[in-house]
């Protein structure tokens, strides 16, 4: 038995430290399928920042699959038997506490699934649509659930034929196993929606636009905006970027995007707006919600940060833990800190071996499970 001193750590350990504890006594064996652990060791977790991420090329499928820790984290978690299994047949679309969500690209047709790579194990998600060209119409996400009985669901949003139409959106909460549809769909606007980088911030999920040329000026949606959406009552509202970020952003190098900014559970938590064009970063603060009103907290040339590289191109970013913009040139992949003593602070985490266009995703290994049907990964 494990003492009741030492158990409450054991609930703020990552789980590659509690599988490690297995060999020091008989107490650790059982401790990662007790109920009452397990429920301990989720919640503590949501309050943890995530230590890694995933590195993948954005548009191709059956590449390697990379996981790098952040420079003041040691280890992942997650097995090279895990890696390979992910590299071989599937495409990591969205990550949450320990959980994410896959498109199998190995099956036609096309599967999805939620994984836990800490425990080896996978969950099928039946997607609700008969249409034959299943990737060209599903859009499908993770998001975190704020009720007593699930602690995240499954959105699903099925693109319009008629470019004109909303998207209608399904939910799916792991407990319950089934699809419930939202009365009213998602708004996009005149442009199209950046469904892969999604933001949740009050209970409303948040997307950004593209920045193409193809909108007629006058047009209200000729400049960049956010769209959100409200999984409760189905409600689409635009928010507008800030004046500067908008200003010559109607280009085809123009590259923005959003994430969440601060931690989740603080008050000060708000969204983040990086752009990136002509070598040129620049990040802004969404400080408040109802006016649009943004502050920007940095502006910084890529040259000028002092890279290996003498002029770099940037192949991909984001944002991490609400603080950290993570990026990646074609040879290195970096880290630049966005406040406190940090803030300007470069590091470098790790060589770029997949080069161009790459997809991050945020990762933190944790025993989290998610319901009923749960099945071993075949790796």
């Amino acid at each position: 038995m494990i003492s009741s001193e030492i158990f409450p750590i054991c609930t703020y350990l990552p789980a590659k430290s509690l599988y490690r504890f297995k060999a020091v006594g008989k107490g650790f064996c059982n401790l990662a399928e007790e109920a009452f652990f397990l429920l301990n060791h989720v919640h503590n977790s949501l309050k943890r920042d995530d230590t890694c991420f995933f590195l993948q090329l954005e548009m191709s499928c059956n590449e390697e699959v990379r996981l790098h820790s952040l420079p003041s984290q040691q280890g992942s978690g997650v097995s090279g038997d895990v890696l390979q299994f992910l590299s071989k047949s599937s495409k990591i679309l969205a990550s949450t506490k320990g959980l994410i969500l896959c498109h199998a690209t190995d099956k036609t047709p096309s599967e999805f699934y939620i994984c836990n790579p800490a425990t080896k194990s996978r969950l099928p998600i039946s997607v609700p649509t008969h249409d034959e060209n299943l990737n060209a119409h599903v859009i499908i996400m993770l998001v975190e659930c704020y009720d007593e009985f699930d602690d995240y669901m499954v959105v699903h949003f099925e693109t319009p034929t008629d470019w004109c139409s909303d998207y209608a959106c399904k939910i799916l909460k792991p407990r319950e196993g089934l699809w419930k549809s939202l009365e009213k769909g998602l708004c996009a606007g005149g442009r199209n929606l950046k469904f892969n980088m999604p933001v949740q911030h009050n209970e409303v999920i948040h997307f950004i636009s593209d920045c193409g040329s193809y909108i007629t000026e006058g047009s209200p949606y000729f400049e960049p905006y956010i769209m959100s959406y409200n999984l409760k009552d189905g409600t689409s509202t635009m928010l507008k970027l800030s004046k500067t970020a908008r200003k010559s952003s109607t280009d085809d190098k123009c590259d923005m995007s959003i994430f969440n900014w601060g931690k989740v559970s603080m008050a000060s938590s708000s969204i983040c707006l990086v752009r990136l064009k002509r070598y040129i970063f620049k990040v802004w603060i969404l400080k408040d919600y109802k006016t649009s009103r943004w502050r920007r907290i940095m502006k910084v040339k890529t040259k000028e940060m002092g890279l290996k590289e003498k002029y770099p191109t940037i192949t991909g970013f984001m944002v991490m833990n609400g603080e950290l913009l993570i990026f990646a040139t074609e040879k290195y992949i970096y880290s630049c800190g966005l406040i406190g003593e940090n803030y300007m602070k470069i590091e470098e985490i790790c060589e770029n071996k997949c080069k161009y266009y790459l997809s991050f995703t945020s990762y933190m290994d944790t025993l989290r499970p998610y319901g009923p049907g749960t099945t071993p990964l075949s790796c």
